[in-house]
């Protein structure tokens, strides 16, 4: 496969990258150097000593007995980063860095300056300012009569309120849930669901016998309201409920069953008759 590269502007290097596909499986610590000096790589100058020692086939080592520019291997993280710096060199034990490149997954690319660095991040840090002063500018309202007040109310949210006049304006996004019509299918399984659930638990019935065969069963309800009657008066009412001797109960299609007979009694106190009436005096 041919060499590729990838950049966004030519004129500016640290938007540009360069990798080789058929190299890449095979980079290791030993190669790496002759991969980053390729013709096709735009980060490798030519004119360089690295490209002097290989011509003359000489050791590497010479570079160090050289001046000018040349590129060293200065970190190595096998098989997946790899540090090249340029540098010119001005004798055995100076050199003075120019720039530095890395390779990540046999891609090539040049390392930002501390210059760049600082630009980038003061730009971006000026870009939030600006859209921050602008957004606090339009919450900002004045009257001769009220002076100067904050209107937070005034912008939709979901609405940039330093937008350009041109562009138009974003429609506002309802938080409502939508809400949509059953199919037919959930319908039907949903009444299947209940009708399996009624089959298993089904409901409870109320008796409300109070004897059966029998059975003593003696209900007393002394419970005392205060209840005015027409006239005004207050009535107790007392209901007992006792059950009824077996011998005196009545056959009824040939079984004898008991029957409770219930007494009422009906206590009225402090019956009072109503006040006569008086005639008038003419």
């Amino acid at each position: 496969m041919m060499p590729g590269r990838i950049g966004i502007a030519s004129e500016n290097p640290l938007g540009l990258s360069w990798h080789d596909s058929a190299l890449i499986p095979l980079l290791n610590p030993n190669n790496i150097m002759d991969y980053f000096s390729e013709r096709s790589n735009p980060f490798f100058d030519r004119t360089c000593n690295n490209e002097v020692v290989k011509m003359q086939r000489l050791s590497m080592d010479q570079l160090k007995m050289m001046t000018g520019v040349e590129y060293a291997l200065i970190h190595v993280q096998d098989p997946i980063l790899y540090v090249i710096r340029k540098q010119h060199r001005q004798s055995q034990t100076n050199a003075i860095p120019l720039a530095d490149y890395y390779i990540i997954a046999g891609i090539v690319y040049q390392a930002p300056d501390l210059a760049s660095v600082l630009n980038s991040r003061l730009l971006s840090a000026v870009h939030h300012l600006q859209c921050s002063f602008e957004e606090t500018m339009s919450y900002s309202r004045y009257h001769p009569s009220k002076g100067y007040w904050w209107d937070f109310k005034a912008n939709k949210p979901g609405l940039s309120p330093f937008s350009s006049a041109g562009q138009s304006a974003p429609k506002e996004v309802s938080t409502t849930p939508k809400e949509e019509p059953s199919t037919l299918f959930q319908r039907q399984r949903v009444d299947m669901l209940l009708a399996e659930l009624v089959r298993q638990f089904p409901l409870p019935t109320l008796q409300t016998t109070n004897q059966a065969n029998g059975v003593t069963v003696k209900t007393e309800n002394a419970t005392e309201k205060n209840e005015k009657t027409a006239d005004g008066n207050v009535s107790n009412v007392t209901i007992k409920q006792e059950p009824v001797d077996p011998g005196t109960s009545e056959m009824t299609n040939g079984n004898a069953q008991g029957h409770a007979e219930i007494k009422t009694e009906i206590k009225q106190e402090n019956m009072k008759p109503p006040p006569e009436k008086k005639p008038r005096s003419m």
